[in-house]
């Protein structure tokens, strides 16, 4: 296996983007399975690694837990024209807007998130899977290609009398 940091910085303009894809899809079926990615960086996950890096494990660490904000412009807190951005920052806050500052380094992957996954930095995205968590609706996600899962690939095993055909599905 290769760090994705590693293949994105070898890769070509098409591994890029295939890479990256791969990557937001990862982050974002951690979101809807309710785990909090812990370490989004791209170095803490794998390239055709099973389940992807950057979890953590060693305690409960969800994403219904976390109140997804915003940060506010100094200005609009104070009244006075500043530009800088101020947090009051509670235990279980996350800011979605301000990952792009060390997710988005090299100009070429920032391009191909920004082409796949673009809303990953709006805090509405956080919001919608959390609600839908919270009112116990768990989304229906596929890791992989429909091509390779294992009812297509070994139909026989998942055929039963009387049942509508599984690769149907």
């Amino acid at each position: 296996m290769v760090p994705l940091n590693l293949f994105l910085k070898d890769g070509s303009d098409e591994d890029i983007d295939h890479g990256i894809k791969e990557y937001g899809d990862a982050i974002k079926q951690l979101i809807q399975a309710n785990i909090f990615p812990g370490d989004l960086a791209v170095q803490e996950f794998r390239r055709d690694a099973p389940r992807p890096g950057g979890v953590l494990r060693l305690r409960r660490n969800r994403v219904s837990d976390r109140l997804q904000r915003a940060p506010r412009a100094a200005a609009a807190q104070r009244g006075r024209r500043a530009f800088r951005r101020t947090y009051t920052v509670g235990p279980h806050d996350i800011f979605p807007e301000t990952y792009g500052t060390f997710l988005l380094g090299d100009p070429r992957v920032r391009e191909a998130f920004m082409r796949h996954h673009a809303d990953f930095f709006d805090p509405a995205l956080w919001q919608h899977h959390k609600g839908q968590l919270l009112r116990g609706e768990l989304a229906d996600f596929f890791p992989y290609d429909r091509g390779v899962r294992f009812c297509i690939r070994y139909p026989e095993r998942f055929e039963e009398p009387g049942r509508p055909d599984a690769r149907a599905a």
